[in-house]
């Protein structure tokens, strides 16, 4: 990560580590660390990325989270992929594998999600606002930096599940992991330019819902969580017909 100049205010531990999130995570996802591969140690990734012990392990929570990653005590971290074991709510990434697939994916989400966010305008703390603010921050520093900011996006409705107060939410949305994320899947083929717009849209929809939620308007974090998904939805579907359903 490159160092902060003198006049910059120094960047809260919770952004460093989404940040650190973020870089990860797109090693995991373009097979430099594969399912099964012990992650490097603590010490590695402090030197590598210039973060503190604190800031390291806080990366490895969310990873966790994420279902990215599972920590054995006294053994380690490893990679587990997109996706952890064992939940009933387990959705492998094999089945996620079309356009067609995405856009179920996308409907599924809108039923939990645009409930979570309502829930979460009338349940959040002043700390869940922190977080999701965090998530959005870092999200537009990938996007600027020339990533597709999967983690980031991830962790902003990971957040929102997480401030409804039901557990129920958190555990479906965490369980489900990245396979949430539709440009996990999809996009190839597109412009930078094209694809830095439609990411700013994106954070653009996201300001939208976080604006709700943190002015603890129910009706309006539904109504944009829900604008938000149908927008996602609605491209895949015209991409699944231009693709004539295939991958």
């Amino acid at each position: 990560m490159p160092a902060s100049s003198a006049s910059a205010p120094p960047r809260r531990p919770r952004t460093l580590a989404l940040e650190l999130v973020d870089a990860i995570g797109e090693r995991i996802h373009d097979g430099r660390l594969s399912p099964g591969d012990k992650m490097p140690t603590e010490a590695a990734v402090m030197q590598e990325f210039g973060v503190s012990r604190t800031v390291v392990r806080e990366a490895i929570s969310k990873l966790q989270a994420a279902g990215l990653v599972d920590t054995r005590h006294g053994v380690g971290s490893f990679v587990v992929g997109a996706l952890g074991g064992g939940s009933a709510f387990h959705l492998a990434p094999q089945k996620v594998a079309t356009l067609r697939d995405v856009v179920a994916v996308l409907e599924l989400r809108i039923g939990i999600e645009t409930e979570a966010a309502g829930l979460a305008a009338q349940r959040r703390s002043t700390r869940d606002i922190g977080v999701l603010r965090d998530a959005l921050d870092a999200f537009e520093r990938s996007v600027r930096a020339g990533r597709e900011a999967i983690d980031a996006d991830f962790e902003f409705h990971l957040g929102i599940a997480r401030a409804t107060r039901n557990p129920h939410f958190a555990h479906i949305i965490g369980t489900l992991g990245q396979t949430l994320i539709p440009r996990a899947r999809a996009g190839a083929g597109v412009s930078k330019p094209e694809r830095r717009a439609y990411l700013a849209k994106v954070n653009a929809e996201h300001e939208s819902i976080l604006g709700a939620i943190a002015a603890g308007d129910a009706d309006g974090a539904r109504a944009a969580m829900r604008t938000h998904l149908a927008n996602s939805r609605e491209r895949r579907r015209k991409e699944a017909a231009a693709a004539g359903g295939g991958h």
